[in-house]
């Protein structure tokens, strides 16, 4: 018994060491070359283990021409992968065929026995499996015994044990309905759980079949598409307009890419076309069919449109089809594998041309005669990827080839065009583009399809390739050259070279930004893919060579480059392209390294709206008016570009020239402020390593993209604006004290008054910046004095925010400091708050300056307002403390305060605090020299504190008034403890005993209707 690869593949593995018995029944015609087939069954004992106990399984297994057409077990294993018992008997079948042992088809063995036999036969079977079989026994034999039953009209008898007839189809088993719960089990957990695994590994599976060309491929990834179009989520996402999740999106993709293989399988018969045709186009016509684009109507062409169209097909392109995930696959039904031009190039690597010839328009062979194949270049690689996926490798290696020379004719032939139009091109500064479908991001991934197909020809397979790590990761691919087959030997081209040349033209290509979030997102998500895997190539000499020759020529590329001169305003950008260019070609070509990845650094997008150029086939100028218009992909694409100036930075270390060029490309195309401030972070942290002195050259950088940044946002809100004022100050103190002078001079252009004093000048003059520099005495001075008049400057310009750090960064200078406090005396009355006052005076009197306090504490006072029921204001504080202050420098200030504490406040309880205080000790214990104090108490019934007396009682008397408008009975008792206070009060005066007893008599009269309020009043005071 033969078996193919697959099968392997389609099994799960066998347990360790099951014992087998089996043997198997062989039909008559088993012997011949068509083995007609035979079943096998047999006992599979499975041993005992520390939690199991040893198990037997029945296995039955039928063949028909070298596949397993069916199978059973007892261990009941649903799953679509064969169950370890099923495997352990039919390895058992291959490895040892003689302890197997063959009968003939049961239908045989009855045929040669009488009556009595087979009547002996029938009831020994039924008594051995009575529980089993006797209820289909009984139905059998009542159907037998009746002449009109419709067994009887059939002659002779089914065998399983026989085999199917030679002309019945056959093929591997598949067990349909556990495909269908598989999948709609992984659709279920919507991408959790590694259901995405599971899905994409169904598919990987789909795509063997197609290459062991075993027909239950078309059958299975029809089940999944099923299940796929009865996923309840695609309704759901419909009716709120939401797309699908990228991991969604991305199996639909899939799904619609292995339809495109399976149609295009150039040995399928027209009847399973016409099939698969009527079967896509009803999943295409209903209406929870995803898009091909995500989200929006897809603007590409039809699958067979041919690569150019004429400016005359431009407006048709406004109003296209429906195209679903299907389109694709519907449109590949139309192609067909008769063109005897593409047979003799997929049959033969020798078929050649002696003459450069034309047959009508079509170009067959190029100039070395080596055939050539004009078709869409993505339909192309889409038969590419068929004949791969269908088991034809070497076909597909040929067909890839003469597309890629007729990809190279095309590349020369678009030099030539771009050549006469580059004068007027360059003088209008902008270019149509003439690729209206991007190769990379597109639905069939055309270049990784020529890529794969071509290393896979180059790949060294390590006999253990096929052992995984412990990790999971398996070891990256080796390749080697190979030679292409109907090349000249003087030219050195190998499939691996071939595959590096046609990456990078499909990288480069001109493109124009696709609509939609997820068709933005796909191009560069495939342009890392594509980057991954050239980066598993080892770049020698011939790959070298390739890489050069190609970067050259698409840096003169024109408008058909995405590197050329001049490009289109919504060009997709090649940011990440040109970061893996650079780093390849930079060992062996700086200089195009460089030219190469500083003309890539541009992002016309967010450049100023050009006023004319709509001549692009597209019609978002119009539909989308936006200076941005539908660039969803934009911070990534911002991202990449920082990534490649960060790169170029790193490796011209050292070498100002190339840092200079560098500096200007960063200044002159990267708008984010925040990138921006990252690359000056990057080259600082690698100009100064930690185990190594500074790069200066860097460091200058660094400082220079920092000073740009401080100018981009300084009016602008940024919450990352502290961050980035510390940094640069860090960064300029790593240069030297020469960038400190500099920033600290022309602060305006760079900080807001606050930053540049409380962090700038105040960082700068710190001692910790002191002993970094170490300075010498006349380069302190130096810096002092220019930290000196900034603060005196921003003080002028914002007094509120910097006279207190300006009066901190003058306090060794007595002509600065002296100055600073002028502009916060001129400044109190207008522009200051009380509370920033406060603040100033309580400095000046931790200072020494007791009077100069008293002085803004006095100013401050003006412009505070307490109202009577404020008792809890952050004011009260301050003005208790300006209080005592006063008090303490004696009678005079004392008089000179209180009143504008009884103008300010009208708070009793503030007030009666003040005046608690006031009586509680002498005026003047601060001893200002050159005074005299008394050293007695002040009397409440002369002045200063009788006004502050009267005040209290007033306040007291119309709070009580106020309160007493809206009083509630919870509030009763509250109340009467606020009348105590009061009485206290009034019993600082002289007659306050008869004052108060007028004042409680008169809220009895008045607020008689409160009776209950009142009798507490009369229980309390009377």
């Amino acid at each position: 018994m033969q078996l193919s690869p697959l099968f392997i593949l389609m099994t799960s593995g066998p347990k360790a060491s099951m014992a087998v018995e089996a043997d198997a029944n062989i039909s008559l015609a088993s012997f011949s070359k068509e083995d007609a087939g035979f079943h096998l069954s047999g006992t599979v004992t499975e041993p005992a283990t520390a939690t199991e106990p040893e198990m037997t399984y029945k296995v039955a297994i039928s063949f028909d021409r070298c596949k397993i057409t069916s199978v059973t077990c007892g261990c009941g294993n649903k799953d679509i992968f064969y169950c370890a018992h099923v495997v352990a008997l039919s390895l058992y079948r291959i490895r040892k065929p003689d302890q197997v042992k063959l009968r003939l088809p049961i239908s045989e063995t009855l045929f040669q026995m009488n009556r009595d036999q087979l009547q002996k036969f029938v009831q020994y079977l039924i008594t051995a499996h009575h529980t089993e079989v006797l209820p289909t026994a009984q139905k059998l034999a009542d159907e037998i015994l009746s002449s009109n039953s419709e067994i009887n009209q059939v002659h002779g008898a089914p065998d399983p044990t026989a085999g199917a007839s030679i002309d019945d189809e056959n093929c591997w088993h598949l067990d349909e309905e556990q495909v269908r719960e598989q999948v709609k089990l992984f659709l279920s957990q919507g991408g959790y759980y590694g259901s995405g695994k599971q899905l994409n590994s169904m598919f990987a599976k789909v795509r063997e079949m197609l290459r062991m060309r075993d027909s239950n491929g078309a059958r299975m990834l029809t089940l999944i598409t099923e299940q796929f179009m009865a996923d309840s989520r695609l309704a759901l996402w419909r009716q709120q307009g939401t797309g699908m999740t990228d991991k969604c999106r991305q199996l639909w993709d899939e799904l619609g890419a292995l339809w495109v293989c399976v149609v295009l399988n150039p040995h399928c018969t027209l009847e399973e076309k016409a099939c698969w045709l009527r079967q896509l186009r009803k999943w295409g016509d209903m209406d929870v069919c995803p898009l091909e684009d995500g989200n929006y109507g897809n603007e590409l062409p039809n699958i067979t449109t041919a690569l150019t169209q004429s400016s005359s097909h431009r407006q048709d392109s406004l109003v296209r089809p429906r195209r679903t995930v299907f389109t694709r696959a519907i449109e590949g039904c139309e192609l067909h594998w008769q063109d005897s031009h593409l047979q003799r190039i997929i049959s033969s690597d020798f078929y050649i041309s002696t003459s450069f010839q034309r047959e009508g328009e079509g170009l067959l062979f190029n100039s070395q005669g080596q055939p050539l194949w004009l078709e869409h270049v993505p339909t192309a690689c889409a038969r590419v990827d068929a004949l791969r996926s269908h088991g034809y490798p070497k076909e597909a290696l040929r067909l890839t080839v003469a597309i890629i020379n007729t990809l190279r004719l095309q590349q020369q032939r678009q030099l030539e065009i771009y050549k006469h139009q580059k004068k007027e091109l360059l003088q209008r500064g902008a270019t149509t583009i003439t690729n209206l479908e991007s190769w990379v991001g597109h639905p069939l991934n055309p270049i990784g399809c020529l890529f794969l197909t071509l290393t896979e020809a180059c790949r060294v397979e390590d006999e253990n390739c096929l052992e995984i790590s412990d990790a999971g990761d398996s070891k990256p691919p080796v390749y080697q050259h190979v030679p292409v087959a109907n090349s000249y030997p003087e030219g050195g081209e190998s499939y691996l070279s071939l595959a590096l040349e046609v990456a990078l033209m499909g990288m480069g290509q001109q493109r124009v930004m696709p609509e939609g979030l997820y068709a933005q997102d796909k191009v560069w998500r495939n342009e890392e893919q594509i980057i991954v895997r050239l980066q598993e190539l080892e770049l020698d000499a011939v790959l070298v060579q390739t890489l050069r020759k190609q970067c050259i020529l698409l840096l003169e590329g024109g408008p058909f480059s995405g590197l050329g001169e001049v490009i289109h305003r919504e060009s997709v950008p090649m940011h990440t392209f040109a970061k893996y260019l650079f780093s390849a070609l930079l060992p062996h070509d700086a200089d195009l390294a460089y030219k190469l990845a500083l003309r890539s650094m541009r992002l016309p997008v967010l450049e100023t709206t050009p006023s004319g150029d709509v001549t692009h086939p597209h019609h978002i100028v119009s539909v989308v008016p936006s200076r941005y218009p539908r660039w969803f992909t934009l911070g990534h694409l911002e991202s990449q570009q920082c990534e490649l100036a960060s790169t170029m930075l790193t490796a011209a270390k050292g070498d100002m020239l190339r840092l200079r060029t560098v500096l200007e490309a960063i200044q002159k195309n990267i708008h984010s402020s925040s990138l921006i401030f990252k690359l000056a972070q990057d080259a600082f942290k690698i100009a100064t390593p930690a185990d190594n002195s500074s790069d200066t050259t860097l460091l200058n950088v660094a400082l220079e993209l920092g000073l740009q940044v401080m100018r981009m946002t300084l009016s602008t809100l940024n919450w990352r604006r502290r961050e980035m004022v510390r940094w640069l100050v860090t960064c300029a103190t790593e240069v030297g004290v020469r960038a400190l002078v500099s920033i600290l001079q022309s602060w305006y252009t760079l900080f807001t008054p606050t930053e540049a004093t409380s962090i700038v000048a105040a960082t700068v003059m710190s001692h910790n910046t002191i002993l970094r520099l170490s300075l010498d005495y006349p380069q302190r001075e130096e810096l002092a004095s220019c930290a000196r008049t900034l603060a005196l400057q921003c003080a002028m310009k914002d007094p509120q925010n910097c006279a207190l750090s300006a009066l901190t960064l003058c306090e060794k200078d007595h002509i600065a400091f002296e100055t600073a406090y002028q502009i916060v005396i001129d400044a109190a009355s207008t522009g200051m708050t009380y509370s920033q006052l406060f603040t100033i005076a309580r400095y000046m009197e931790h200072r020494g300056y007791p009077l100069r306090a008293f002085k803004l504490a006095s100013l401050a006072m003006t412009h505070l307002n307490l109202a009577y029921n404020q008792d809890t204001h952050p004011a009260i504080n301050d003005v208790l403390w300006a209080c005592a202050l006063s008090h303490s420098l004696g009678k005079n200030e004392l008089a000179a305060i209180i009143p504008l504490v009884v103008k300010s406040v009208h708070c009793a309880t503030v007030l009666s605090d003040i005046l608690r205080r006031c009586t509680m000790t002498a005026p003047g214990l601060a001893g200002i020299p050159g005074r005299r104090n008394s050293g007695k108490l002040m009397s409440t019934d002369k002045a200063p504190l009788r006004q502050l007396l009267d005040a209290t009682i007033s306040a007291y008397i119309n709070t009580t008034h106020s309160r007493l408008t809206h009083i509630s009975p919870r509030h009763y008792g509250e109340f009467i403890e606020f009348l105590s206070k009061a009485r206290e009060t009034f019993l600082l005066a002289q007659d306050g005993h008869i004052q108060f007893a007028q004042f409680i008599d008169n809220l009895k009269q008045i607020y008689k209707g409160k009776k209950k309020l009142m009798l507490l009043v009369r229980e309390r005071f009377g």
